[in-house]
């Protein structure tokens, strides 16, 4: 398949112009084009080289999320994929929704396309082309806006390449544009030894506490702690943690991931993808063999990202959550991981205890399209900020 030279399925009818080897923009992919096994092999060439790593975009994640859980209108798909070329070049990748609503409004826009399993939005561009990517982004929303008001781009890290790229195009232009969300959440990035991190992050009382909860663990039956980083019985430990996170509260407020067949084989899938790729990390604390607590992370160097985790919650008296995070200080010991973002909720109470850096991210509007669409923007924009949605 000629990806250069694939058809755009926003501009149906016009020649699709360069020669692979010459091409330079966006094309947008269906899923079915995505999926070829040639497109497939340079999307994750990208992500390797990625400015900015980022799992939740990488084909072997991306591609379970478009099959179980792609939203429709009437029965067609919102969700492309946005391919950026130079020179014929793949160089960066985006999915791309078709969005009718905003915040509860009917607004239509453009996303980067985020679930609620998905907590990073930096498109994957190879560094050094963060520049032209976004550029030729924005010439591409202004040049086919369809009915969307604005672009919307979600969960980007504040300062990192890709917000600094954005940033300074925005700066230079007469573009409109406005942040609206700011968040930070726990980070680990530090070169200190888990022991002195430790020692470091709680009181010397919180640790004698902690030290007491893991010895009354300790009486119920031998407890280990189990890390793989490869495919080794990873069906028999997808069914165990699909069962804990289900006996859980998640599974009585009906927010399991194996509550839906479409979650429970999306995690599925991504779980076997990631670990195809050398990305899957697992860890579990084990009573009698029995998890009792585990944590899914996805590897991304420099980076490393907590995915999901849930614990057996007849020991919540002996913290087997906090215990396991514990033990996964060691995941900075690897010599390719400098930091692990934690992708939990501002303010958790557990992990924002342990970890004691932040990461913050801006979610971005931005003006498309010609000077009425602009000017519309604007008046929404000037709205929202009255209203204080910022947060």
């Amino acid at each position: 398949m000629d990806l250069a030279n694939a058809p755009d399925l926003k501009n149906k009818g016009r020649a699709t112009g360069a020669p692979f080897d010459r091409y330079c923009g966006f094309r947008v992919l269906c899923a079915e084009q995505a999926r070829t096994p040639e497109f497939v092999a340079q999307w994750q060439d990208i992500a390797n080289r990625a400015a900015e790593p980022n799992p939740f975009f990488e084909p072997w994640f991306c591609l379970p999320s478009l099959e179980f859980l792609t939203p429709s209108a009437s029965g067609r798909p919102r969700v492309s994929i946005l391919a950026h070329f130079t020179k014929g070049q793949l160089t960066g990748v985006m999915p791309i929704e078709q969005s009718r609503e905003y915040y509860g409004y009917p607004v239509p826009h453009f996303s980067a396309w985020l679930h609620a399993n998905a907590f990073y939005g930096a498109p994957l561009v190879i560094e050094g082309f963060e520049h032209d990517f976004w550029t030729d982004l924005l010439s591409h929303f202004d040049a086919r806006p369809g009915l969307a008001l604005f672009a919307h781009l979600p969960l980007l890290e504040q300062g990192g390449p890709l917000d600094a790229a954005l940033d300074a195009i925005l700066s230079a232009s007469r573009r409109n544009t406005s942040v609206v969300l700011r968040r930070e959440r726990a980070l680990h990035a530090s070169s200190l030894s888990a022991e002195h991190y430790l020692d470091r992050a709680l009181s010397k009382k919180h640790r004698k506490e902690l030290r007491r909860q893991r010895r009354r663990l300790s009486e119920h039956g031998e407890l280990t702690v189990e890390r793989r980083s490869d495919d080794f019985g990873l069906k028999e430990w997808i069914a165990e943690f699909l069962a804990l996170e289900t006996a859980g509260w998640k599974g009585d407020a009906g927010s399991s991931l194996a509550g839906t067949p479409a979650t429970r084989n999306f995690f599925t899938a991504c779980m076997r993808g990631a670990a195809s790729v050398g990305k899957l990390d697992r860890i579990a604390l084990r009573l009698d063999g029995k998890p009792i607590a585990m944590l899914t992370s996805f590897v991304t160097a420099p980076g490393c990202y907590s995915f999901k985790t849930a614990f057996d919650e007849r020991y919540s008296a002996h913290s087997p959550g906090m215990q396991l995070q514990i033990d996964n200080l060691t995941a900075l010991d690897r010599p390719n991981i400098e930091w692990t973002d934690s992708c939990a909720a501002e303010g958790h109470p557990m992990i924002d205890r342990l970890w004691t850096e932040r990461r913050r991210l801006v979610s971005r509007n931005v003006a498309i399209g010609g000077r009425l669409r602009r000017a519309a923007f604007a008046r929404l924009s000037a709205y929202e900020n009255r209203s204080e949605k910022v947060a």
